[in-house]
């Protein structure tokens, strides 16, 4: 497979900005090779409902902007909907942590979380923002939007906040010791 190809599926899986260096790494191949790949990707998505953005030494997949008028048209949709089962199992992870990964999330949930995480943050009921322990990653966080459509002023008003934080940490902290091992 082409390195172009394999660049392409790593961004639409991670589904955000990722580092020249990190898709080095995961294709165990040199900066240089990642960008003549990410050269002809660029080229390729040339014209697409999907275009290749850039900033600085991140770089990530979007739909184009020319799609911006049919994608807001989706997207009001999904926000008329309810949350669903996903995003209330989504935001009970991030309310009784305070702030998750992405990784964490899905761990817990034990599917993939990226897409609900995304339509959670469209609605306004999570914030992604840069992860104190790794600035390479993000941490989720409810919003003071959140807090007041659930009528709490702070996450330890949550029923039962005190119970459900410590069965999901020492779930948490079972669970990456597994991962440890």
């Amino acid at each position: 497979m082409n390195i172009d190809a394999q660049l392409e599926a790593i961004l639409f899986f991670k589904a955000e900005s990722v580092s020249i260096k990190q898709l080095a790494d995961i294709l165990g191949v040199d900066k240089k090779t990642v960008e003549a790949g990410l050269a002809v990707l660029e080229a390729h998505l040339a014209g697409r409902g999907v275009s290749f953005v850039r900033a600085g030494d991140e770089v990530e997949l979007r739909t184009a902007p020319e799609t911006s008028a049919l994608v807001e048209k989706i997207l009001q949709e999904e926000l008329a909907r309810d949350v669903g089962k996903a995003g209330a199992e989504a935001l009970a992870v991030v309310l009784y942590r305070a702030c998750a990964t992405r990784r964490e999330i899905d761990w817990i949930r034990g599917v993939n979380s990226t897409f609900t995480l995304r339509e959670l943050a469209a609605r306004g009921l999570v914030a992604r923002k840069t992860n104190p322990k790794d600035a390479r990653g993000f941490v989720y966080e409810p919003t003071l939007e959140l807090l007041a459509h659930l009528g709490v002023s702070r996450v330890e008003e949550l029923p039962d906040y005190a119970v459900a934080k410590k069965e999901l940490d020492a779930f948490a902290a079972k669970t990456e010791n597994k991962q440890d091992e």
